[in-house]
């Protein structure tokens, strides 16, 4: 076991390296100037042979005029160190920059994880164990329309519904302007502003998991040693939750991992229609004002997310299954 991890973290530090190695030439290539967005509102105020100095200064303060290799060189050494460097819109280092928005995001995608967790997981067990019952076929109805339909069109109902028809929930942000009040009364107030997007996004979340949850009990249930097991007089209790649902885990963890990476990445849509201060919005504005470290350092943190999310599920297949033997 020891030695499969210490194997899979070498592996994952060079896939870290390959992968940051072809961001950063690949945010190279995209057109338009760092230094000159850096100086474009205050190009008016400046004279041609200011703006010259002070563009040249720009690039020199970038790293622009080396070659790119040795630029990517000096940001990782400083990625290495925590340092991701400097914010060319915010003239703060980036680490500062991002610690809020990453703050958020991981909290809402946490609860957006264990809300969903919490609610598939028994739906799929129960719609597997009344197969073609009334209840099973009202849940599959449900999920392949919710499986169907678009983050983005789902969002827009809600928002049409609860937000501007109902007037249930606010339409964006993350508080109340100006809101004054307790700690606890800014957690309540920060809550209501997030439970319509938490809402989309366990709702767009649920039909994949539920679906999946239940084709793997469904397939766990018609084994062979079910059958044996209820053929010994055990309870159907035990028969699902100790012997079914514990064989139908093994291929539930691979799809589990995987939506987890789909839950970042549809949080980036929700943060943005909701204008929420998260990774998502300030990912698209760093790109929108060519704040390339900014968005360098978001993409490392879903780059971490995905890797180590692989490692979660290669270890979780041993804890699982014994007969798995993954130090082979």
């Amino acid at each position: 076991m020891v030695k499969y991890i210490c194997k899979r973290i070498l592996y994952m530090i060079f896939v870290f390296f390959v992968m940051s190695l072809v961001l950063f030439f690949l945010y190279n290539l995209i057109p338009g100037d760092p230094a000159r967005a850096q100086l474009e509102p205050i190009k008016d105020t400046l004279t041609p042979e200011e703006y010259q100095f002070r563009y040249a200064q720009a690039r020199k303060q970038l790293g622009l005029d080396d070659p790119t290799i040795i630029r990517y060189g000096k940001w990782m050494k400083g990625v290495l160190k925590g340092d991701f460097g400097m914010s060319s819109v915010y003239k703060q280092p980036v680490k500062g920059v991002v610690t809020v928005p990453l703050r958020n995001t991981v909290f809402i995608n946490i609860f957006v994880i264990a809300l969903v967790l919490l609610i598939t997981i028994p739906l799929g067990i129960r719609t597997a164990v009344r197969k073609h019952s009334g209840f099973d076929k009202t849940i599959q109805v449900l999920t392949v329309v919710g499986y169907s339909i678009p983050i983005f069109i789902i969002a827009l109902l809600f928002i049409f519904i609860f937000a501007v028809k109902l007037q249930w929930f606010p339409v964006s942000g993350m508080t109340t302007p100006n809101f004054k009040g307790t700690e606890f009364e800014h957690f309540l107030d920060t809550m209501y502003h997030l439970a319509l997007p938490i809402i989309i996004l366990v709702v767009t979340s649920l039909a994949g998991v539920t679906r999946y949850v239940r084709a793997a009990m469904i397939d766990a249930l018609s084994m062979d040693y079910i059958k044996t097991a209820r053929a010994k007089g055990l309870k159907e209790k035990v028969v699902i939750y100790s012997h079914a649902w514990k064989n139908a885990l093994l291929p539930v963890i691979t799809l589990i991992i995987a939506w987890i990476m789909s839950v970042f990445s549809g949080s980036l849509v929700i943060e943005r229609m909701f204008n929420l201060h998260g990774m998502g919005n300030f990912y698209i504005n760093a790109l929108n004002n060519q704040d390339y470290n900014v968005a360098l350092a978001i993409q490392l943190f879903y780059i971490i997310i995905a890797l180590l999310s692989n490692l979660v599920t290669d270890i979780s297949y041993g804890f699982v299954d014994p007969r798995v033997r993954i130090d082979q």
